[in-house]
């Protein structure tokens, strides 16, 4: 059965990464470097903290951190423990037409990293605003940025530096840091004073 499921695996994995281009390529690179994101994370937590108020503002942020550095670093510890080699080292696939673009990474894969830090921030970032601010829907916010982590699991694909398994099971570890990281943000907020009126 385990067999099975890999040959699957690899399968979709395969077919996923048979849409490449040479002009997709450097599209796919570029969501795939992590360098990009950090303007954009300070965008979004700089809007928080507009948006939510210093208080709430200052929690959501601080769950949104936590919640990028223990999917980073779990799926790290889980790469190092599984050790499954990444697609673009294995020499089925690439006889069997993997495109490989560009890059070297670690040796192991399982599981996507760049998932689980795409997904977790979402999930944490868009629960941390709909649930502490009833004011706004942020339902264009939220349609943006899980298209975004999408596109960058995709990417891994794309790039041969993951297999389908390793950025579908990133993204649902992501998804449930985040939310949780999102309720125990909002559990803090339930529990400041509320604001003196006079």
């Amino acid at each position: 059965m385990l067999d099975r499921l890999i040959g699957w695996d690899q399968d979709i994995t395969l077919w996923i990464n048979g849409f490449h281009s040479a002009w997709s390529d450097p599209v796919w690179m570029f969501l795939s470097d992590v360098r990009i994101w950090f303007p954009a994370y300070g965008i979004i937590l700089g809007m928080m903290a507009y948006l939510l108020g210093w208080k709430k503002g200052l929690a959501v942020i601080l769950s949104c951190i936590l919640t990028v550095v223990l999917a980073d670093q779990i799926s790290a510890h889980v790469k190092d423990s599984v050790e499954r080699l990444r697609p673009f080292y294995t020499t089925i696939l690439l006889q069997n037409g993997l495109h490989w673009p560009l890059g070297r990474y670690s040796f192991f894969g399982f599981f996507s990293g760049h998932a689980s830090n795409a997904f977790g921030f979402a999930a944490c970032s868009y629960f941390g605003f709909r649930l502490n601010d009833r004011s706004r829907s942020y339902r264009i916010y939220g349609i943006g940025v899980f298209v975004w982590a999408a596109l960058v699991a995709l990417s891994r694909i794309m790039m041969a530096a993951h297999y389908f398994g390793d950025v579908l099971v990133g993204t649902f570890f992501g998804l449930a840091v985040g939310l949780l990281m999102a309720g125990l943000a909002h559990g803090l907020i339930r529990r400041l004073p509320e604001p003196a009126t006079t």
